[in-house]
């Protein structure tokens, strides 16, 4: 089903909360239509979030995620790989992830960090990187043949927008945990990313898996437009449901509320 967020007149001006608030309930509207597609028909849905440091993969995840459940859409960021993982094939650790019927799952970050920070920060070789760009197309078939609708998003962010969200991180209690010692080593290799990320589109634009590209530099167009595009991807259709009626609640039959409350939470605020 396609879903198509209204442009306003002039893309350049900056979107304004009520717009974007508007504009996102009636797309998490059509993902509460889409879980329950997946639900009802036992679809699986596999989406992968790649993207430089700061590009905005983690608050277009939010944005996702937010009003649906987490049983049906279960988000995948899976820590540095242990020793055995080192040794086995590389996809490998992250297929057990993959979705079972009636689940849609979010790898924010997937296996192309082989391709993107492993390359570039030296924790693999080139023909390491290589190879697996070379075998991972045949890979993304295979995971399309078992019937799951896989999506690939690259955001791609500007030099001077991600200078500001990174020293944003810096001076934000809230956001400091985002900024990791290998953010920082990774800052200044923006054209080795550059590179790494040419050749990985140049050996993984698949037919099959192709990547969608978004300019991610402003935060609340991006979100929207991801959205509308992964529902157009997603072949969903309304799921019909008996209509809500709120029961009437029992009489109370004599109970009398017990003063059970002893260690109450202060009401500072």
């Amino acid at each position: 089903m396609d879903t198509v967020v209204e442009k306003p007149a002039e893309a350049s001006d900056k979107m304004s909360r009520k717009t974007y608030e508007r504009e996102l309930y009636k797309l998490h509207a059509e993902l509460v239509k889409m879980q329950e597609w997946v639900k009802a028909t036992g679809a699986k849905v596999c989406v992968l979030f790649e993207g430089r440091d700061g590009a905005g993969k983690g608050g277009t995840i939010k944005a996702i995620t937010e009003r649906v459940s987490p049983r049906v859409f279960r988000v995948i960021a899976l820590p540095p790989p242990s020793d055995r993982e080192k040794s086995q094939m590389y996809a490998q650790r992250y297929l057990p992830h993959l979705p079972a019927g009636g689940e849609v799952v979010i790898f924010d970050r997937s296996w192309y960090n082989r391709a993107g920070v492993e390359r570039v920060m030296g924790f693999c070789s080139n023909k390491q990187a290589r190879k697996f760009l070379e075998t991972i197309s045949g890979v993304e078939q295979a995971i399309i043949d078992s019937g799951i609708i896989l999506v690939k998003y690259w955001l791609e962010v500007s030099p001077e927008e991600q200078t500001r969200r990174i020293e944003q991180r810096i001076s934000d209690p809230r956001k400091v945990w985002k900024l990791s010692p290998m953010d920082l080593k990774s800052y200044n290799r923006w054209y080795d990313y550059s590179r790494a990320r040419d050749e990985m589109f140049a050996m993984s634009d698949s037919e099959w898996a192709p990547w969608h590209v978004i300019q991610s530099d402003d935060k609340k167009r991006t979100r929207l437009n991801i959205i509308a595009h992964l529902l157009s991807q997603v072949p969903y259709e309304p799921v019909e449901r008996e209509p809500i009626k709120l029961p009437k609640r029992q009489k109370p039959k004599g109970y009398i509320e017990a003063d059970y409350a002893r260690h109450r939470v202060p009401e500072v605020f």
